[in-house]
């Protein structure tokens, strides 16, 4: 008799920071075929750029959906997105920022949300930095997601206080 795995559910939330206005219904189809149900995004103007609008809404599906998430949306023009997935039951806390200049950076987040850099990864950006401090700063900036964060920051400023639609798909 061969053993069940145990389905690991998670939850997240997807922010779509700014986007054309001719993207939203491509948006929302690529969402919805990656959680296979439906999606209705409640789409507002962003008020940090003009002519764009933005929209959030939280997620539950399976460990590794946010990562799923956020391929589908990768690479179109003009888009700038987040989104996170909570730590489940062996699976770190994830977060993947997406802005047209930068691209896109995944980051681990521990329990309170922050980045967390690996210690591997540390030891291979102290031993390629040759004790250069402008090195080692661009390298663990680069490693912490700072340039993202900081492409990102009026944008999240200007969702402050919006409403988060909870979509539950679980079974």
């Amino acid at each position: 008799m061969s053993a069940v795995t145990p389905r690991i559910v998670t939850r997240g939330v997807v922010f779509i920071h700014s986007t054309p206005t001719a993207l939203c219904p491509h948006i929302t189809w690529a969402l919805e075929g990656v959680l296979d149900t439906r999606v209705s995004l409640d789409w507002v103007s962003q008020p940090a750029q003009p002519g764009t609008m933005r929209a959030e809404f939280s997620w539950t599906g399976d460990a590794g959906t946010g990562a799923y998430l956020a391929s589908a949306m990768r690479g179109w023009d003009g888009l700038r997105y987040e989104v996170v997935e909570e730590a489940s039951r062996g699976c770190d806390g994830a977060r993947w920022t997406h802005t047209p200049e930068l691209g896109i950076h995944h980051s681990r987040l521990s329990a309170n949300g922050d980045v967390v850099v690996n210690e591997d990864r540390i030891r291979s950006i102290v031993e390629e930095s040759s004790g250069n401090m402008a090195v080692l700063t661009a390298e663990l900036d680069r490693a912490l997601g700072s340039a993202w964060d900081t492409e990102l920051e009026d944008f999240r400023h200007a969702g402050e206080g919006a409403p988060v639609k909870w979509l539950h798909k679980v079974g």
